[in-house]
């Protein structure tokens, strides 16, 4: 029988149960002295915040990925050996105190409970007679973020946002449903470098899963008999509020800046909150550089200009041997950076070959051999790489971007993009497909974006036979999927300001019904989302609230927007608020890589580009309310989608974040130009409206 470890909860009545912790509950496995479930008491989900690990949840995660469990590269005389720890050294345990041993490693973990809180300790002790290098020291936190639908999702599922900041680094692990009580980790002793993610795979659920995470510690050098130690906190909270608040209560700070990703010679301002004996030591440098700060109260603030471009990293340090940084990116302007892409489309991305059916279009460019990639080659997903479908948001920027300047190569090749899909992507009654060949599926997205691009080229040429393309393809879309489809970017302004200003009053009649038929399901169907590529994510959410917000605005009709806002905390429950251009907002998203990159590897993508979409959802409810901070928002996301280009204008799919992904290692920008420019497309949309 396993042990269990439980306290009462510290309440006064059940009328104030919100406004304070609840006691964290856990159970452990007597064969590993893992934790195998993690709970909060008076939960009415009575959730376990981890993955099962007896292989009944997924098969494949079994109890070697127990909580506390983990691994290491030892490094003796210059040989490297890998270690693991799965079971006690001796006989079975009830979980409070454990030990292991891995080669000449001994592992002690501590767990007790003080207030409502979980306090575990893990120390590392060289038992052998040589001294030892300890690194890639993970530790397995299986926090349950997976994807099996909405419903499950809704009940019994977290975002897991990881802040792998060193001293000051944290798990805020986030109810999909965004209903409280959540659970946070703080670290309180050590440091956390990085994160790595186990058991992806496509016969590993594929989407649906984020896998099993684990936190990297400091690296050790041990001569025999030394040790290395680290300690966290695990406790429940009602929100990022509530758990930056208990963060620093526990002995932690948190920095804040306002905003990470700059034009050249804007202004960064860090605030560094927490106790003050920890801060009373305080140093901060910028990229090596000493920083002057300031003490305003109880915080420290530093201001600075941004005048470095590229990669610009804050050091933290802070009370005694603890550091932690922000991470920002500086651009010389973003209209030139927008310029850039745009002119490297055109130089390098367009099909210009008479011979192959694909002439005209707008391809992906791999940017190691500085070619488009001719989709010719075994990979994952060749759908995903074709010249059609995602790659048409190529063709919505430049289009964008030709309202703003009027340059005539711009139109020509944009032309030339509108005839490619005419006639090769689409067949006589608007069926719409990915590629010339016409022998893949017939997507719903793709209708959505075609009818976006004819929408926009109708603004380009101001010719009348785009809008009833775009019609065309919108009523073929629902012809094909029906009501029910959340596709991403439906273009419900776009289209009816278009077909009114081009006086097609009926279509523009037609379509306004067709998106209250749309609207009326989703409003039926509220939170139960249906399953799409994916059985539940954030481009089924966000979009869903644009749509809905759209559709108040155009009809004024209120249920449409009560139900948009009855959305938008499980949307803004995908996003966390890491101090990282990488990470600050962006949605979790960890499956794109794998289907649109070169690298073809599973695991957190920040950013990629789809988290965009969240940016539009609040912009669009911005403009519906009048609240201005999710405006803010807003331009706080694409921003740092940003760093998806480059000064000279080249572009990368994705950023897979962790450390490693299934032992390979990450932390790399994908070469493949792929479909990231919807980034842009809705960069200038939050910003310019256009």
């Amino acid at each position: 029988m396993n042990y269990r470890l439980t306290a009462f909860i510290l309440l006064g009545s059940l009328i104030s149960m919100s406004l304070f912790s609840q006691q964290i509950k856990f159970e452990t496995n007597p064969e590993t002295g893992a934790i195998c479930q993690l709970q909060v008491a008076n939960d009415v989900r009575q959730m376990n915040w981890l993955i099962a690990t007896d292989g009944s949840q997924y098969p494949w995660v079994t109890e070697k990925y127990g909580w506390g469990l983990g691994y290491f590269t030892e490094t003796k005389n210059g040989i490297e050996t890998q270690r693991e720890w799965l079971a006690p050294s001796s006989g079975k345990t009830r979980g409070e105190a454990v030990t292991y041993r891995a080669g000449d490693i001994q592992i002690d973990v501590k767990r007790s409970l003080s207030g409502s809180d979980l306090v575990e300790r893990y120390t590392l002790t060289n038992r052998g007679k040589e001294a030892v290098l300890l690194s890639n020291i993970g530790i397995y936190t299986p926090f349950n973020d997976n994807y099996p639908d909405a419903k499950t999702c809704m009940e019994a599922r977290a975002h897991a946002h990881v802040w792998d900041g060193g001293s000051a680094a944290y798990v805020n692990a986030t109810h999909m449903g965004g209903n409280p009580p959540h659970v946070g980790l703080v670290l309180t002793d050590g440091t956390i470098k990085s994160y790595e993610i186990w058991e992806r795979g496509l016969n590993k659920l594929n989407s649906q899963t984020r896998g099993v995470i684990a936190l990297n510690i400091h690296d050790a050098q041990l001569a025999p008999g030394q040790k290395t130690s680290f300690s966290w906190r695990i406790f429940s909270h009602t929100g990022w509020d509530d758990f930056y608040n208990k963060i620093q209560g526990a002995g932690n700070i948190r920095v804040i800046c306002n905003q990470y990703t700059f034009q050249k010679g804007e202004a960064a301002r860090l605030e560094i909150l927490g106790n003050e004996r920890l801060l009373k030591r305080c140093t901060v440098s910028m990229n090596g550089r000493s920083v002057e700060m300031k003490k305003v109260g109880r915080k420290w603030m530093v201001e600075t200009r941004m005048d470095e471009l590229g990669e610009v990293r804050f050091d933290i340090a802070y009370g005694k041997d603890k550091q932690t940084y922000v991470d920002c990116i500086v651009f010389s302007n973003y209209e030139k950076l927008v310029d850039a892409r745009v002119g490297f489309i055109l130089e390098h991305q367009q099909m210009n070959d008479v011979h192959d059916l694909r002439d005209g279009a707008y391809m992906v460019y791999d940017n190691e051999t500085e070619k488009i990639y001719l989709n010719d080659t075994p990979n994952a997903n060749p759908a995903d790489r074709d010249e059609g479908a995602e790659r048409i948001g190529m063709g919505i920027l430049l289009a964008k971007k030709y309202q703003q300047t009027k340059e005539p190569a711009l139109k020509e090749s944009l032309l030339r993009y509108a005839r490619f899909i005419r006639k090769k992507l689409q067949t006589e009654d608007y069926t719409t497909y990915s590629s010339v060949d016409k022998r893949g599926r017939n997507r719903g997205y793709n209708y959505m974006w075609v009818a976006t691009f004819y929408f926009q080229m109708y603004r380009v040429t101001g010719d009348k036979q785009f809008a009833v393309d775009g019609y065309l393809t919108m009523q073929s879309m629902y012809r094909h999927f029906g009501y029910g489809f959340y596709a991403i970017n439906i273009p419900v302004q776009l289209g009816l300001q278009v077909l009114q200003t081009a006086g097609l009053s009926q279509e523009h009649d037609k379509l306004k019904a067709d998106f209250i038929k749309a609207g009326d399901i989703f409003v039926t169907n509220s939170l139960n989302y249906p399953k799409h590529e994916v059985n539940y994510e954030q481009s089924i959410v966000a979009p869903a609230i644009t749509f809905l917000t759209q559709l108040y605005s155009e009809t004024g009709i209120r249920k449409y927007l009560d139900e948009a806002e009855r959305q938008l905390p499980v949307l803004e429950a995908f996003g966390g608020f890491q101090p990282s251009y990488h990470m600050n907002e962006i949605a979790i998203r960890h499956w794109d890589g794998y289907w649109f990159g070169k690298r073809e590897l599973w695991g957190d993508n920040y950013p990629h580009y789809w988290s965009t979409a969240t940016g539009v959802a609040y912009h669009y409810y911005a403009r519906c309310t009048g609240d201005l901070s999710y405006q803010k928002r807003a331009e706080n996301i694409v921003r740092n989608n940003l760093c998806l280009f480059t000064e000279e204008g080249r572009g990368w799919c994705a950023y897979v974040y962790p450390y490693r992904v299934n032992g390979e290692k990450a932390g790399f920008y994908d070469p493949y130009a792929n479909d990231q420019d919807w980034a842009l497309v809705y960069f200038m949309l939050v910003y310019q409206n256009l």
